[in-house]
């Protein structure tokens, strides 16, 4: 029987960037997906600067930014057009070293995904191959496909397995988690088109339409594309409101059909939903299949790129035997205890402005929901952070910025998958350091900017670029070492052949 590393059910967007990351780190990886191509129209449309530095790791960032729109940001409108609410996103370069947040067309993103994937020496990919059985054996887990171009059974193990398949895991189902739900379950109209010509006055911010009798989304996508979410009424079928006519219909207040072409009527069924239980034994779940979210914040896809990003290197160092027995139980535990609140909370801020879209008609009614410092109509995103697992101290578990060396390099393309001391260039001095354990100081780098937020002067960064705390004086600094864990990669990253 084949013996894999890491088998993954599902070959999506969080399926394809694990499969990157593991198979930089040297990790044997299979991944398993029933379907033989992916999907061709869009879903997400929307990603962020901590999904884009993932991008950097795994080599597509530089490509994938080619085929995006730059996204100023998400206006609340009542009835009549007034603004009551506006979320600005910051333009250029921010600390994650990318733009704040990116619109795309999905099908952009999965073939640059599967077209570097390709190129990866330790990944192998097996389509139209669906998973049926899973078994636990204690020090492996043993899988059952067919493969349906064929319709042979085949059988493979592998020490660890992550369902990355969607909404409705098997892998969920064999994990026997139960779901946290957060009241959210309605129908929404989801409506792609491509204009015929510009139409520069439906504007590139995203528009959520509060209105009380059928609340609506207008989302700027890249080229000719757009997009409206529109709610649907209780009354009303499904299948009637996909027609072409209703459609227009609804869409009559912004475009019509000399203005675009349909390419995607839908209805979805918008939920908020955490499970349980993301781990047992061997089996592991990541993206939709852990949660699902309401479309409002656009953190759907992002909340699945965090999930491997937090993943991926832990699953290295106990594979590679480099943590093991009880300590490596501990480690991968930290995956859901760190992942799940920060997903729990995106989930549920959706949820509030869901509520406020499908009721608030008032500019009073949305900053008694959403209060902001000065009382003003303006929201600013979140950036929760994780919670209890790895580090120490209240500064633990946030996202650090992304320094840029004295030579205009990012850190992450000198310092791949590794633990990084960031430090003023004094507390650091003579600093005696781990192997494989990188060092940026304020003298070789922007770094005491990004200290600066952390409000610390020192930091160590996981492979995940999440602190394991934060030091003021070398004590300090060397308690954090000393909760370093081995390097999850033997080398600088692995070239892509």
């Amino acid at each position: 029987m084949e013996h894999f590393d890491v088998a993954i059910v599902g070959y999506g967007p969080a399926g394809a960037t694990l499969a990157h990351l593991l198979g930089q780190c040297g990790l044997k990886t299979l991944v398993l997906e029933r379907e033989n191509a992916h999907y061709h129209l869009p879903r997400a449309v929307h990603f962020d600067a901590e999904v884009m530095r993932v991008f950097q790791w795994i080599g597509i960032a530089d490509e994938m930014e080619k085929k995006t729109h730059h996204h100023p940001g998400m206006r609340f409108v009542d009835p009549q057009g007034k603004l009551l609410l506006d979320w600005p996103r910051p333009q250029g370069e921010g600390p994650q070293g990318w733009r704040a947040n990116y619109r795309f067309h999905q099908p952009d993103l999965e073939e640059l995904l599967r077209d570097h994937l390709g190129r990866r020496q330790d990944v192998e990919v097996r389509s139209r191959c669906e998973v049926f059985h899973v078994e636990d054996k204690g020090d492996r887990v043993e899988l059952r496909y067919e493969d349906m171009s064929c319709g042979s059974i085949e059988r493979i193990s592998a020490q660890y397995v992550v369902g990355c398949d969607g909404a409705r895991s098997l892998i969920r189902r064999y994990i026997e988690s139960g779901m946290e739900d957060y009241g959210f379950h309605e129908r929404w109209l989801v409506v792609d088109v491509i204009l015929k010509t510009e139409k520069p006055e439906l504007g590139d911010h995203s528009i959520q339409y509060c209105r009380p009798e059928r609340p609506a989304t207008y989302v700027r996508t890249p080229g000719m594309r757009r997009r409206w979410e529109i709610t649907v009424l209780p009354e009303e079928d499904s299948a009637q409101i996909t027609r072409p006519e209703n459609v227009w219909a609804l869409l009559s207040d912004w475009i019509t059909p000399d203005e675009a072409d349909l390419e995607r009527t839908a209805v979805y069924v918008f939920h908020s939903l955490v499970a349980k239980d993301w781990r047992k034994g061997r089996l592991l779940l990541a993206g939709d299949a852990c949660h699902q979210t309401p479309p409002f914040m656009g953190q759907g896809m992002c909340a699945g790129t965090r999930d491997v990003a937090n993943l991926f290197w832990k699953l290295a160092l106990v594979c590679k035997g480099k943590v093991t027995g009880t300590n490596a139980e501990l480690l991968l535990n930290t995956y859901e205890s760190e992942r799940k609140p920060n997903a729990r909370e995106y989930i549920q801020t959706a949820v509030r402005l869901g509520g406020l879209i499908n009721t608030a008609g008032t500019e009073e009614a949305l900053r008694a929901a959403l209060p902001t410092p000065d009382g003003s109509a303006r929201m600013e995103s979140i950036a929760p952070p994780l919670g209890h697992g790895l580090g120490q101290g209240e500064k633990a578990g946030r996202l650090f910025g992304q320094p840029r060396l004295n030579d205009g390099t990012l850190m992450d393309a000198v310092f791949p998958h590794q633990f990084v001391v960031v430090a003023e260039a004094g507390l650091a001095e003579g600093l005696v350091l781990q192997e494989g354990v990188a060092l940026v100081t304020t003298e070789t780098s922007n770094a005491a900017e990004h200290l600066a937020r952390l409000g610390a002067r020192a930091t160590v960064l996981r492979p995940d670029r999440h602190t394991l705390g934060g030091a003021d004086t070398r004590d300090e600094l060397e308690a954090l070492l000393a909760l370093v864990l081995p390097n999850p990669i033997e080398t600088q990253q692995p070239e892509l052949v």
